[in-house]
């Protein structure tokens, strides 16, 4: 009798042990959930403001903390870029779009000539992040692309064609989990 009472007590420590499982794993999947959705929340917020401050130099002035004298098309360009910038990076936090994908996507960025002018523009304002943050990381990745692009352009004679020689392609990895 006492063999099987304790037969018992391991099998209902067992089912206890796996709904706990359970549980714990369905509180994680909806923590990640809320999470995607505040980025989501947050990132539709940011491109709101960004589009109110593009087609108001009233408000675009709020957003002028650049080092020199930004005119006001060139301003709104540079808000246009961080948009894209900004975009580029959400779709990586949710987990859309891998590292390498994303790398490839700031190479074309790159390309541009207002896109790595508001870069250089914008250099201090990165300088404050933590360096072992991950948007000091994508910072330093794309600091090292604008320099390799500006580089090749100098020394290409116009010689467009070949742009995608610019940075080396990080190696794809699996699916990651949203930052």
């Amino acid at each position: 009798m006492a063999t099987q009472i304790s037969g018992l007590r391991q099998l209902g420590s067992a089912a206890w042990s796996h709904l706990a499982f359970t549980a714990s794993s369905v509180a994680k999947r909806g923590a990640r959930q809320r999470k995607r959705a505040a980025l989501a929340e947050q990132h539709r917020l940011h491109f709101q403001l960004l589009c109110k401050a593009m087609s108001d130099p009233a408000l675009a002035a709020v957003l002028d903390t650049y080092e020199t004298d930004v005119p006001p098309e060139k301003q709104r360009q540079f808000l246009f870029a961080n948009a894209l910038y900004v975009n580029a990076l959400y779709y990586h936090r949710i987990g859309a779009v891998t590292l390498a994908g994303l790398y490839g996507h700031l190479r074309v960025i790159c390309r541009n000539k207002i896109f790595r002018e508001y870069w250089a523009a914008t250099r201090h304002h990165r300088e404050s992040l933590p360096p072992s943050s991950q948007e000091a990381m994508l910072g330093a990745l794309v600091d090292s692309l604008v320099a390799e692009m500006n580089a090749f352009l100098e020394d290409s004679d116009d010689d467009r064609e070949e742009w995608w020689v610019v940075g080396s392609p990080l190696p794809e990895e699996g699916p990651e989990a949203a930052p």
